[in-house]
């Protein structure tokens, strides 16, 4: 597994990609977006992109697939997540991950999972990539933080 390097958070690469649960969902459902996942997943496999994704996030993914597919197929994405893909799990919340999530989290109703996702994003200065306008469309709107939508707003 790769070590995700702290970068500043204003000076966002265009290299430098944070995989919200329902990116990496909608790329293992075929849903629309998993195009753009599965681009920027060949991307990162050339060493183009850094392709990281909290693992606060990767729980979400965990708890969906086993309310909707089960334990079996949990554990299937979850492997092939950390041995066949070049995504850098993030596993350490540093302080400056948790004051930033928890700034947020006082801003308004973030689910806890995006309240992390939002704060890894602003500390290691990636773009968010996600499809969840409803939950983090306001935070486009009010941070200084990049977005890749993978689905058209509805």
């Amino acid at each position: 597994m790769k070590n995700a390097s702290k970068r500043n958070a204003n000076t966002v690469a265009a290299s430098d990609y944070l995989l919200d649960a329902c990116a990496i969902l909608a790329f293992f459902d075929d849903e629309q977006g998993a195009d753009i996942v599965s681009g920027l997943i060949d991307r990162a496999k050339h060493g183009e992109i850094n392709l990281s994704m909290n693992a606060a996030n990767l729980i979400e993914v965990y708890y969906d697939r086993i309310r909707v597919t089960g334990a079996d197929d949990a554990d299937d994405i979850i492997r092939k997540v950390y041995e066949n893909s070049p995504i850098t799990i993030i596993e350490n919340l540093t302080p400056e991950i948790v004051r930033e999530a928890a700034r947020f989290k006082a801003l308004g109703k973030m689910s806890f999972a995006d309240t992390i996702l939002v704060a890894t994003a602003c500390c290691i200065g990636a773009t968010i990539v996600s499809c969840d306008h409803v939950e983090l469309g306001p935070v486009e709107q009010q941070e200084n933080i990049p977005f890749l939508w993978i689905r058209p707003k509805f």
